[in-house]
């Protein structure tokens, strides 16, 4: 098959008995970036009236479960419109720090936890996705304690340090990160250190990802579906993940 995209080379198998939505839904009332757009449904046609339903939506680019590309960060760099579909099927690793977390929301992963968890079950592997899950997901249907704000504005939610970052990607070669959170990186790194370190490389960035206790800590491959918005800083995404 000719054209953008030559799929008879990105051949794969996945080998699964479950299948798990990483996925949160959207609604109005979901917890949003601060300044981002508020999410909107507008009724445009009713069955009654119209013989079908159907609503128009309004939502931010990084609004619910998403994907970051890199001209977030970097304007002469990809947009999501231009992801090749191979790299929308992943590996994944997911590590677990609730532990952490539970007392300290600002809590950061760090290259001591990975190594720990690489003791317990085996290296990351290149071009592997690592998810960090924190407990966050479980506050979800409340967007106060989501985002966590204290009196002066600032948000305290866990995420990945730029150090252990860095390390992952030239020690291990991953191909990106995930995570429970609205950021990959702490909500005190104004820097985004974790996202630009990635998305120079044209990594994968995934916020607001649910279900994270129920994937194992190895064996998941992650099927990204992105919306191709043009030129797009990133869009909603559904995301399965193989086990």
């Amino acid at each position: 098959m000719d054209g953008k995209y030559p799929w008879h080379k990105y051949m794969k198998t996945i080998n699964y008995s479950q299948i798990i939505d990483l996925t949160h839904v959207i609604a109005p009332n979901i917890p949003i970036w601060p300044g981002d757009p508020n999410i909107e449904f507008e009724p445009v046609a009713e069955i009654a009236e119209d013989g079908y339903y159907l609503r128009r939506f309004s939502l931010g680019e990084h609004s619910g479960t998403h994907i970051n590309a890199p001209n977030s960060f970097y304007p002469d760099k990809e947009g999501i419109d231009n992801y090749d579909p191979s790299s929308l099927v992943v590996a994944a690793s997911a590590i677990d720090v609730r532990n952490k977390t539970a007392v300290n929301p600002d809590y950061v992963l760090t290259i001591d936890d990975v190594k720990e968890w690489e003791k317990q079950h085996t290296l990351i592997a290149a071009e592997t996705v690592v998810l960090l899950y924190t407990g966050w997901q479980e506050k979800w249907s409340d967007r106060l304690s989501f985002l966590n704000p204290d009196k002066d504005g600032k948000l305290h939610f866990p995420g990945f340090a730029g150090d252990t970052t860095k390390f992952l990607l030239e020690e291990r070669g991953i191909g990106g990160v995930g995570i429970d959170t609205h950021g990959v990186d702490g909500g005190l790194d104004e820097t985004f250190a974790t996202n630009k370190l990635i998305l120079s490389r044209s990594g994968i960035v995934l916020e607001n990802l649910n279900n994270l206790h129920l994937l194992p800590a190895t064996g998941a491959t992650l099927a990204i579906g992105i919306i191709r918005l043009k030129s797009g800083s990133g869009s909603p995404v559904s995301v399965l993940a193989f086990v």
